[in-house]
């Protein structure tokens, strides 16, 4: 063979050899690169080109997916939207996802590995699992009875079994429909900016997005912490209150709502909510003990997770004397989510013991076989037993004779508290109304169920409004829902 012919030969041989290797960078290497890259439409295609799995409430589902016929050919369908959008949020094809749509979003767009049955064939293949659910522990009782009872008014409910953690409602008021997010045409860009620019913001999360002055019923924590550190020892005996009470250090009187709490006993002070009291005790306790106790029911926790994020509920740790007497009646700087609150009522219930919150049960495969449970939940001690027995007391005196009259149940041992929440300068704001409860039907050992209601504009006039005329009937609903009453 010539010369030239050889090396021709051999050069076509190096160029085969170069093709291969920079097909295998391509591939092998680099194929994340390309994957990801925005240009490439594939993934996405694929990613829609099959139904996505559903989000299910007890064993029905509450999410669909319709065949539209075009390239991206699935768009997620939501039944009873507005009702579930705090826990489902949206899928998007423009836009994303938010919320268990995010957070379960491998299992729900089967790209989760521990769907495939076979996944070393599926990697080969390149085929992605048939999508699986997520299935949530939401009652639906009580989920359409905190929609009902808001009415569209701004406000939230959480709803938690407070021996478990089990979350069984969050609503938020007012509420969207996720499904007018769903595809990626006009109709989705003009919905997406109607409801970023609706003032009444449909798209928060009140129940566990958006923090509020907590009022009074930060009045349990501040009494768990007085019990605890040894400040009261009898419920019926007479405190060294004055009425009004001056904020040390400055010439501020506060006063109260109600009459006759000048040295009135705990037990008095708790059911008739009196501000001098509580703020006097959160000075007694002292900074360190009030920062601790609420830290141990959740407070300054920016980890919390459902499984997504919860925005931290705030007690501030740097306080002066007069700044932690306005803080221990839940003003100032302390701020709480209704799902916080919802964990200090589920504490007290518990006896003192708090499950972290959790909404996701289990997620299956298509054919509903289990992928993953909901594990164990961590459980902290709050408070002392007996604390816990007595702020049981203490609330179930507000129910029978005090204030949150309007939650009792025939039938059931119902705890609360209530609250009325000032806020915007100089208080100008219509007060916030706050219902903190638990529930236990009589003839069972326990409590199934707290929870917690916040009304951002109740139907009152600013001095009419308050928790236990505007939240406590909502909480009273709920209850009964879970309890089957």
């Amino acid at each position: 063979m010539a010369r030239y012919i050889r090396h021709a030969c051999g050069f076509c041989a190096l160029l085969l050899a170069a093709l291969l290797v920079n097909a295998a960078r391509v591939q092998v290497v680099e194929s994340g690169v390309y994957d990801g890259n925005p240009a490439n439409r594939r993934a996405t295609i694929a990613r829609y080109g099959q139904p996505r799995g559903d989000i299910l409430v007890g064993d029905e589902p509450v999410t669909g997916s319709t065949d539209t016929g075009e390239q991206l050919r699935y768009e997620r369908a939501y039944k009873d939207g507005p009702l579930y959008a705090p826990v489902t949020g949206f899928s998007s094809q423009r836009y994303g996802t938010t919320f268990l749509e995010h957070a379960g979003d491998g299992v729900l767009s089967g790209t989760d590995p521990m769907l495939s049955v076979l996944p070393l064939w599926n990697d080969l293949t390149r085929r992605p699992s048939r999508a699986g659910n997520v299935v949530t522990t939401l009652n639906r009782a009580a989920q359409e009875a905190a929609y009902r009872g808001l009415a569209g008014r701004k406000g939230a409910v959480a709803a938690i079994e407070p021996a478990t953690g089990r979350i069984l409602a969050l609503v938020s008021s007012p509420s969207y429909d996720p499904g007018q997010l769903s595809g990626n045409g006009e109709a989705v860009t003009s919905a997406w900016e109607r409801l970023n620019h609706d003032p009444e913001k449909p798209m928060l999360n009140r129940a566990v997005r958006q923090t509020y002055p907590p009022g009074s019923t930060f009045k349990v924590v501040t009494a768990a912490a007085a019990l605890d550190a040894g400040v009261v020892t009898d419920l019926d005996e007479r405190t060294d209150s004055p009425d009004p009470y001056r904020l040390p250090g400055t010439v501020t009187r506060l006063t109260n709502e109600a009459d006759g709490c000048r040295d009135t006993s705990l037990r008095d002070a708790f059911e008739w909510s009196c501000n001098t009291v509580f703020a006097k005790l959160g000075v007694d306790v002292g900074a360190r003990d009030m920062v601790g106790t609420a830290q141990a029911f959740g407070f300054n926790d920016a980890g919390l997770r459902i499984p997504f994020a919860v925005a931290p509920s705030t007690f501030d740790p740097h306080l002066d004397r007069a700044q932690l007497a306005l803080s221990s009646i839940g003003q100032y700087n302390t701020r709480a989510t209704p799902l916080q609150m919802a964990m200090v009522a589920a504490a007290v219930a518990n006896g003192g013991q708090l499950r972290s919150p959790y909404l996701v049960e289990r997620t299956t495969r298509h054919s509903g076989e289990t992928v993953a449970g909901s594990g164990m939940h961590p459980v902290r001690q709050v408070m002392n037993p007996s604390t816990a027995t007595r702020l049981k007391e203490l609330m179930t005196d507000v129910v029978r004779e005090g204030t949150g009259t309007r939650a009792a149940i025939p039938g059931a041992l119902v705890g609360g508290k209530t609250g009325t929440a000032q806020h915007g300068v100089g208080n100008s704001g219509v007060p916030y109304a706050w219902f903190v409860s638990w529930a236990q039907a009589d003839g069972t050992l326990e409590p199934r169920v707290a929870v917690a209601v916040v009304v951002e504009d109740a139907s009152a006039d600013r001095g009419e409004i308050s928790g236990g005329g505007d939240a406590a009937p909502i909480a009273r609903d709920v209850m009964r829902a879970v309890l089957g009453l």
